[in-house]
């Protein structure tokens, strides 16, 4: 597994997984598959970088195990990392 960096435009990161804790304009977080509120029509994050983004976001780090080679590959390996966790 190596870290890599974010694809611009991906979003895979802010859509496939679940958030449980709260999202500015998502106050009970998202459930895995739904697109988060703050990710804009480029599929850029609208927090990123400031102080009220969740932590749990700040935590992600891309590696190539996670996001394969593509955002479509992403995508489907984060839900299917979501399935396998899920409570």
């Amino acid at each position: 597994m190596s870290t890599i960096s974010c694809r611009v435009g991906c979003g895979a990161c802010c859509i496939s997984p679940s958030i449980s804790t709260p999202i500015p304009g998502m106050p009970n977080g998202k459930p895995a598959g739904v697109r988060c509120i703050q990710l804009d029509d480029k599929n850029l994050c609208r927090l990123f970088g400031k102080p009220e983004r969740p932590a749990v976001c700040g935590k992600f780090a891309p590696d190539s195990l996670t996001c394969g080679e593509s955002s479509e590959e992403a995508m489907l390996r984060i839900l299917e990392l979501e399935q396998l966790t899920a409570s």
